[in-house]
């Protein structure tokens, strides 16, 4: 599992019911920009407005000419929420524009491209926008909210519909739950027609024609789904237009890194280039980095034993530097490789290794802590609890060492030397 955080989906159907609960889970790897994700709803049968994407300043004139519209709505396309409040590392203020005047769209395009965008989601540094997309702006009549994900507590899919779309979705289950339809789907049948029809009438589609309309949105959004092994495909808003046409405005798409191997075309659609360094280093050693903020480095085996590591960290009145769990199958090299992306950030000042050996032997996790100390010329506070398999020969090659190496009996313990190290 790569991090642990509060994934916005999966409390959807959660928050509806009880919005004090907080469930944690993995957050998958794979993230599409916005325009992929219109690409992938575009080919499914799904309405989305017209748009382009200009990611070279040389060619925006000729991407921009072909436009002609009253409105056009332009993008900055990064990884992130909160664009259209944000602001670039060169003073232009946000990374969603709308505008009726087709000239503008050049200057617009240059101010975010190449530019870093600094959100409230963003690293305080923000992005660097490599992709601007450039859209037909739709003259809406109304918003309205579809998300289909799969979750726990239902095993298995769900629809989850709104007539008040455009905002926030977990607001609108706190203050209006009335306005939320949950539909648990048969997994085989998905959304039948009379659910489609259920469901388009909840939104306020029961014009005849906008009602056949929802109806084949509906459906080929389970399509997608299904095709793509998607875990939440989430369009906010769906809109009604003036001319009587239902359209995908807005669309975040999230998938089953278990199902790669299905989904090669779509997995090639992955950048690297907004993710933390770190990580994309550490996965190349089946490491799992999450970089912080502190500077404590944590070095661990296993997700739970990481979050109470880093807890108790905090409640000693340290700060911890990152979330690095080495897995319970972890050999020699890649202890080396954890210390090594460890030592390469120079916010950390000590590092505090907790191992619970079950599968993984605590033999080898201390060879691996002692050989990367001696190769990496570590110079840096040390502290080490180890306990499990092969614990207390683990404890002799340490204390054999004949390296400054500060061991501790339990995890409060070694958080305490952690903090009292960098103090000292």
């Amino acid at each position: 599992m790569s991090r642990f955080l509060v994934q916005r989906a999966s409390l959807l159907v959660n928050s509806f019911k009880n919005v004090s609960r907080v469930f944690l889970i993995p957050v998958r790897n794979l993230n599409l920009l916005e325009y992929q994700s219109k690409l992938l709803l575009r080919d499914s049968g799904v309405s989305v407005q017209n748009f382009a994407i200009v990611d070279d300043l040389k060619y925006a004139p000729e991407v921009l000419n072909k436009f002609n519209a009253a409105e056009y709505v332009v993008k900055a396309q990064i990884l992130a929420g909160g664009r259209g409040k944000g602001h670039f590392d060169n003073g232009f203020k946000g990374g969603v524009h709308i505008t009726k005047e087709h000239e503008k769209l050049l200057e617009i395009v240059k101010n975010m491209l190449g530019h870093r965008l600094i959100t409230k989601q963003t690293p305080k540094d923000g992005i660097v926008v490599n992709k601007v997309m450039v859209a037909e702006s739709v003259d809406i009549v109304k918003e309205t909210y579809v998300c289909i994900l799969m979750d726990r507590q239902h095993n298995g899919p769900v629809l989850i519909a709104s007539p008040a779309g455009g905002m926030d979705i977990e607001a609108v289950a706190e203050k209006t739950p009335d306005l939320i339809k949950t539909i648990p789907l048969d997994i085989y049948e998905g959304i039948t027609e009379s659910i489609a029809k259920e469901v388009a009438n909840f939104l306020g589609f029961g014009d005849k024609l906008l009602l056949d309309k929802t109806v084949a949105e509906l459906r080929n959004l389970w399509k997608l789904f299904v095709d793509i092994d998607a875990l939440q495909i989430e369009i906010n808003p769906l809109v009604e237009t003036k001319d009587k046409q239902i359209i995908a405005v807005d669309a975040k798409i999230s998938f089953d890194d278990n199902a790669q191997y299905r989904q090669q075309d779509i997995f090639s659609l992955d950048d690297a280039g907004e993710d933390d360094p770190r990580e994309v280093e550490a996965s190349k050693f089946s490491l799992n980095y999450i970089g912080m903020d502190g500077n404590i480095g944590c070095l661990v085996n296993g997700a739970g034993l990481a979050m109470a590591t880093m807890d108790i960290i905090k409640l000693n009145g340290g700060t911890p530097a990152n979330f690095l769990d080495v897995g319970g199958s972890v050999k020699e090299d890649q202890v080396y490789q954890a210390f090594r992306i460890l030592t390469e950030d120079a916010k950390v000042e000590a590092i505090l290794v907790n191992v619970f050996g079950g599968i993984v032997n605590c033999a080898t996790i201390a060879n691996g802590i002692v050989g990367a100390a001696r190769n990496l010329g570590l110079k840096i506070p040390l502290v080490v609890r180890l306990e499990g398999t092969n614990v207390m020969e683990a404890r002799k090659i340490l204390a054999e060492s004949g390296l400054p190496i500060l061991s501790a009996s339990d995890l409060d313990e070694a958080a305490k030397k952690a903090v009292a190290a960098i103090r000292q």
